[in-house]
């Protein structure tokens, strides 16, 4: 079977001078990719006439499929639709149900369609339009010499909506493509480098249709299992069975699947147990809070947080003893422990959380040099304790202190 090779070109200065992230071409790699089409190239190019075209023409030479993103406003610094034009001598004309389109866009909100606007309803006569129902500029799709061309805009929402809607059912019925099927067994708490020690035996027995790709981020690392054949249902069951096969290996660092969060396992394993949680939050500042409440339903068992910054109010409204701090310090097991075990009392949760450390760039010292983190998890009569030493990066300092709270939690939960 043929690879169909796709190129994705986003358009924009915005993009070169570092004033816009490029997520669109990472998002339509991981919808491509899930179809069984292989990205070979993604090219980012400037507001420039020639190097626009150059990149045109590079494209067309080795790809099936060319997506492009950006480069379709209403002023004259976007370029990306007159380009197409020239690239594919063809005219610009109106297209009237386009021209409506965006009118009825406008009157939806109230607001006035100036001539810029009604020029965007103007297309090159050698593409098929494309309605965008979430904004103003249109897809343009076209086809030449067995090259298949889609522009859209660079808003990601809009983007995402003509790649759903348009593009990725198109696919399927212009190329034949091969059945691929992924599974992703999300870990925390073990290092990429100590997971793959630890399932070396088994990755190295895998089919030859099933391939393994480690895919770590801040705190954690998935494990994507990709197979590829021409039955769904049987690579389903290939997979499944090579996960029950690695599962005894890492089963404790396993904390979900696919696209499982930490947080939303947690929410699971709390709302099947009926149990709650409080947080004392010093060095992470409310961001283990921000992320237990992001999960929709976080009220039936999140039953508040405290952020006493000060030693002041570790003592007044946690209960941690003066001489507990005086001794061993805020950042100490001693302390969290006892934040920890305030805070679920004063709650009166079943389980509390706390965090103190150092999260830097100063406050540091020979004894606790910047990154040094406790955290604590206290249950029943039981309060679980862990040293971090982190980076001298504040932002990931705190980051990397949730994840390891969180998993702390997790762990006390499966324990309990």
């Amino acid at each position: 079977m043929k690879v169909v090779r796709a190129e994705i070109i986003a358009i924009g200065d915005e993009l070169l001078y570092g004033q816009i992230v490029d997520t669109n071409s990472h998002w339509i790699s991981q919808e491509l990719d899930l179809m069984g089409v292989k990205v070979v190239r993604k090219t980012t190019v400037g507001d420039d006439r020639k190097d626009i075209l150059a990149a045109f023409s590079a494209a067309e030479s080795r790809a099936d499929l060319i997506l492009i993103t950006g480069g379709l406003g209403p002023t004259r610094d976007d370029l990306t639709k007159p380009l197409l034009a020239e690239y594919f001598s063809c005219p610009i004309v109106e297209v009237p149900e386009a021209v409506k389109a965006v009118s009825d866009f406008f009157l939806r909100r109230g607001r006035e369609m100036t001539p810029l606007n009604v020029l965007q309803g103007h297309l090159p006569a050698c593409c098929t339009y494309v309605p965008n129902e979430v904004g103003t500029a249109p897809g343009m799709w076209f086809e030449r010499n067995d090259t298949y061309w889609m522009s859209m805009p660079g808003v990601p929402h809009e983007m995402k909506k003509l790649m759903k809607d348009f593009v990725l059912p198109q696919l399927p019925k212009i190329f034949p493509l091969p059945v691929i099927f992924h599974r992703v067994i999300k870990t925390v708490g073990i290092g990429e480098s100590w997971l793959a020690d630890l399932i070396a035996d088994w990755e190295n027995a895998l089919p030859q249709n099933i391939r393994l790709a480690y895919l770590p981020s801040l705190g954690h690392v998935k494990l994507r299992l990709t197979g590829f054949g021409t039955s769904k249902s049987e690579l389903e069951k290939a997979i499944e069975e090579q996960i029950s096969l690695v599962l005894p290996k890492i089963e404790k660092y396993v904390y979900g699947y696919d696209s499982e969060t930490l947080e939303t396992a947690i929410a699971k394993l709390l709302k099947d147990q009926k149990k709650t949680i409080a947080l004392a939050e010093s060095c992470s500042g409310g961001y283990i809070s921000h992320l237990i409440t992001s999960v929709a339903g976080s009220s039936t068992y999140f039953q508040g947080a405290i952020v006493p910054y000060h030693n002041q109010f570790k003592t007044e409204l946690l209960g941690v003893k003066e001489e507990t701090l005086a001794l061993h310090g805020a950042v100490s097991e001693e302390t969290v422990r006892e934040m920890a075990a305030g805070v679920k009392d004063k709650f009166n949760a079943d389980f509390g959380l706390s965090s103190s450390g150092i999260a830097g760039p100063d406050g540091g010292s020979d004894e606790k040099p910047v990154g040094t983190v406790w955290i604590a998890c206290a249950y029943g009569d039981q309060i679980e304790t862990k040293k971090l030493q982190l980076t001298q990066d504040r932002a990931l300092n705190i980051q990397l202190t949730g994840v390891a709270v969180l998993n702390l939690l997790r762990i006390c939960i499966s324990n309990k």
